[in-house]
């Protein structure tokens, strides 16, 4: 458990963005109340931008990531991990692979498959028990994809949303790659070349990846 508090390279919630950040927050709260408040602040104060990867490692420290305004979901993870550590609250990385059924042609385009890999949420440790927590779709694209905000009430696992307003398929989860207690830096590079035939050549050299 205390691996779960600790301050790591990536997620370096001592920095002063992350304090900062943190400090807006009730301490006062219960735990299962502050949890869910940090959680929806962070789901939608970073626009999801699933294009968009930072291939250095300074740039996926907690402390880079806050100076941005939008964000993969393995940004907006390391965020929400780091953030619930600040706070005393013990949490993991959880990393899978997901297939998404929704608006899905400009992905197949640009990473040749509707799979998207590797995705990343959050375990924050609640009741006794660790739960699931998924801060990556913003309200505005939940709008616009037409499915319900993802809501966390720190007692249920927050997961993605199966099927859309109309009832159809959306998100579906394919592998578990586990929990880890830091950022898995190069496992996340070796992933995504191994599941995205144009992303090694395209981010060589490159610190920014977009792929657009």
């Amino acid at each position: 458990m205390n691996s779960a508090l600790q301050e790591t390279y990536f997620l370096d919630y001592k920095a002063p963005e992350v304090q900062a950040y943190v400090s807006a927050f009730d301490r006062q709260l219960a735990p299962r109340e502050l949890a869910v408040a940090i959680y929806n602040k962070i789901r939608d104060d970073w626009r999801y931008n699933a294009y968009i990867f930072h291939t250095r490692r300074v740039d996926m420290r907690c402390s880079a990531i806050m100076q941005r305004d939008e964000g993969h979901c393995l940004d907006k993870s390391i965020i929400l991990a780091s953030c619930f550590r600040a706070v005393g609250l013990p949490a993991r990385l959880h990393l899978v692979k997901v297939v998404n059924h929704i608006a899905v042609e400009r992905i197949v385009e640009l990473f040749g498959t509707d799979e998207l890999t590797p995705h990343g949420y959050v375990e924050v440790y609640l009741g006794d028990r660790w739960l699931a927590c998924t801060p990556a779709f913003n309200k505005e694209l939940c709008d616009l994809l037409n499915v319900d905000v993802l809501e966390f009430d720190g007692e249920q696992d927050s997961m993605f949303q199966a099927s859309d307003r109309a009832n159809g398929k959306f998100m579906e989860y394919l592998e578990d790659y586990g929990t880890f207690d830091d950022y898995p830096y190069e496992f996340v590079l070796d992933n995504m070349d191994a599941h995205y035939p144009r992303f090694k050549s395209a981010r060589a050299g490159r610190d920014i990846l977009t792929m657009a």
